[in-house]
């Protein structure tokens, strides 16, 4: 196995890529390195600036040894010790229509460069074509594909199999079903390159989503052209783990700056919100002084240093299970990326399969976009699907969520809690705005006594609460069910119990102003069994 996963948050990992010239740690951002020209030397991108693995373009080297017997190897050409990926030429097909190279012959010739990981020559979909041209580019993608397989010798170069499929998910599943059966150790979404130019990331999240869906989990997945600090996050949240561009070139030369919260003109900017190596000890103005192509220098070490740092908070959010929170704070930085944000909801079910079922840190819920985090989605199916109250139990007392926090040190409260335990007729649940209804015996299990929540209490969020403690009243044999409502929206929904459930269950709300004396022994009374068969245990 070449790719080792370490850890796991939504459908994000940290993992190992192991190659023949070390092992790249993932999620990772290859700079894409001209081999003909170079703003930042292969060098310095190692030494300087931390990067150990880098990608450059194998059928620009192929224009220019073509046809001769000795070719440099390709860490040779570049000066680079490091991990070297190659690409084919399938750039070059999207901009200008084709390459005078075969497919098999670019394969043979990155086998002679020594590449570390390789891919083959696929023909890209791009953006605006019908869906008839995006079948074929699907389809020869694959055909190229099997004629790879069938003249690669060289079992120590990792093999890059691409899915194509474009904005056309439908064929984009269809793409990665195909290339999953092949023998490839990395696969590559193709085509995002326009999607993300025009911020049009909630479609790129059903273009990845379709790709993943359908690949194998063990192999790690590449996703052309991507490179900008503002988006990776997400992109990691939806499967990504190796991410590939030229952008922190290709911006630097147009005087842009790059930060997570999106690019910045240099000539607007006052002061660089960054305190990287390149920003550090100097100012807008300073840089503005220089010639263009220190400038031009300046700029891309700065938007290098930026992914580069935006790379390692992802990989430090996965390991302590804080992903959704860096994802949700990301997404209020572009309305392109909030809309893409609530387009990743619609997958929430597939997020939860890999997210842990335990986390270090207990979670953030701060917007009613929060409730669907795998978490809580995983606690209400198994609330549902695989609890039941005590055998025992014939009726229920509902205690809101702020009275059964830990943290209440309360000795009048412990006691009333043990007089009402004692009462093996009785089981306790407390009921709140993220954990509609949480068993007494479950309150301490992660994630429910471990979470913190900054709701604002709209009617969704009290329509949702009242939602999953109707269904799971409806599962559970109470005959009784006793309400404790101390705020407004709390006597709403207990009231709307007693609508919902007048035939079957006897509800009675008990609205008091503050947990005292007198609430605990209104509490007592409205318990106490009115008949033989509610005292049975």
């Amino acid at each position: 196995m070449s790719f080792e996963v370490r850890s796991k948050d939504l459908l994000g990992r940290t993992g190992i890529l192991h190659t023949k010239h070390g092992p790249v740690e993932t999620p990772f951002l290859f700079p894409v390195v001209n081999p003909n020209a170079q703003v930042i030397s292969p060098k310095d991108l190692r030494d300087k600036i931390g990067f150990e693995a880098l990608i450059t373009n194998a059928y620009l080297v192929w224009r220019r040894y073509r046809g001769e017997s000795d070719i440099p190897k390709i860490h040779e050409l570049l000066g680079f010790d490091g991990v070297i990926e190659t690409d084919s030429g399938a750039y070059q097909i999207l901009q200008y229509g084709d390459v005078e190279v075969q497919p098999a012959e670019i394969v043979r010739f990155q086998e002679r460069l020594d590449s570390d990981i390789a891919i083959i020559l696929d023909v890209p979909t791009g953006q605006e074509v019908s869906r008839d041209r995006a079948k074929w580019t699907v389809d020869e993608t694959i055909r190229r594909a099997d004629e790879a397989l069938r003249v690669v010798t060289r079992k120590d170069i990792l093999w890059v199999g691409p899915v194509q499929g474009g904005v056309y998910p439908e064929l984009v599943a269809h793409s990665a079903r195909e290339m999953a059966k092949r023998d490839f150790a990395i696969h590559a979404l193709g085509s995002p390159t326009i999607v993300m130019q025009q911020y049009r990331f909630d479609l790129l999240v059903d273009m990845i989503m379709a790709a993943k869906l359908n690949l194998p989990p063990h192999r790690p997945l590449h996703l052309f052209g991507a490179g900008h600090p503002m988006m990776l996050a997400l992109a990691v949240a939806l499967g990504c783990d190796i991410f590939d561009s030229a952008s922190y070139a290709l911006f630097a030369r147009k005087g842009r700056y790059m930060t997570t919260q999106g690019t910045a003109k240099l000539e607007d900017l006052e002061y660089f919100p960054c305190n990287c190596p390149a920003c550090h000890e100097t100012d807008p103005s300073e840089i503005r002084k220089l010639l263009l192509t220190d400038r031009e220098r300046f700029l891309a070490s700065h938007n290098l240093y930026s992914c580069f740092t935006e790379s390692q908070a992802i990989k430090q959010a996965i390991s302590d299970g804080r992903l959704w929170e860096l994802v949700e704070a990301r997404s209020r930085n572009h309305p392109a990326l909030e809309r893409a944000f609530k387009r990743m909801l619609r997958y929430a079910k597939s997020l939860e399969t890999d997210t842990p079922i335990a986390k270090r840190k207990g979670p953030f819920v701060t917007s009613p976009e929060s409730l669907s985090r795998p978490e809580i989605i995983r606690y209400e199916e198994r609330l549902l699907e695989r609890y039941a109250p005590p055998s025992a139990a014939r009726s229920v007392l509902l205690l809101p969520e702020e009275f059964m926090k830990p943290f209440m040190k309360d000795l009048s409260r412990d006691d009333f809690l043990r007089s009402i335990e004692a009462r093996r007729y009785v089981h306790i649940c407390s009921y709140g705005q993220v954990f509609p209804i949480i068993p007494n015996e479950l309150f301490d299990v992660y994630p429910l006594s471990q979470t913190e929540d900054a709701l604002s209490l709209t009617e969704t969020v009290v329509n949702r609460a009242l939602k999953l403690m109707t269904s799971y009243l409806r599962k559970a044999n109470y005959r009784n069910c006793v309400m404790v409502a101390h705020e407004p929206w709390q006597q709403r929904m207990g009231r709307a119990i007693q609508k919902r459930f007048r035939r079957r269950i006897a509800v009675r709300v008990l609205n008091v102003s503050d947990f005292d004396e007198e609430a605990y022994q209104q509490i007592r009374r409205s318990l106490k069994p009115k008949n033989r068969s509610q005292r049975i245990s």
